[in-house]
């Protein structure tokens, strides 16, 4: 079996990785799975209980909320403010700049 992005795999897999004895290695290897899925699986049943898969959470099926899901700024909103603004400033001015003679570039 390989990956297939997006999709769960099936329960009847899943309940037999669950009634498979032996260590995360073997287990995953007898059913071509990563050992983090097996581990996965162990987790959630031991944990909750469950043997199904949880929620998918997948990209494709979630979409953007709208045009204000995405930043459109760089900067925040509160530097274009008069007082931040000199605040900035007087930060930078105050800022000990070395000079060239006492930087040193390693490569």
């Amino acid at each position: 079996m390989s990956w297939r992005r997006g999709k769960a795999y099936g329960q009847d897999l899943r309940d037999r990785v669950l009634a498979a004895t032996g260590r995360l290695r073997e287990v995953a290897e007898r059913f071509g799975l990563s050992q983090a899925y097996v581990s996965r699986v162990r987790s959630r049943h031991e944990r909750l209980g469950q043997a199904s898969a949880g929620a998918q959470h997948n990209q494709q099926d979630i979409g953007p909320a709208g045009a204000d899901a995405k930043k459109k700024t760089v900067h925040a909103s509160e530097q274009k403010r008069s007082d931040v603004a000199q605040a900035r400033t007087a930060w930078s001015a105050e800022q000990a700049w070395p000079t060239s003679g006492r930087l040193i570039f390693l490569d």
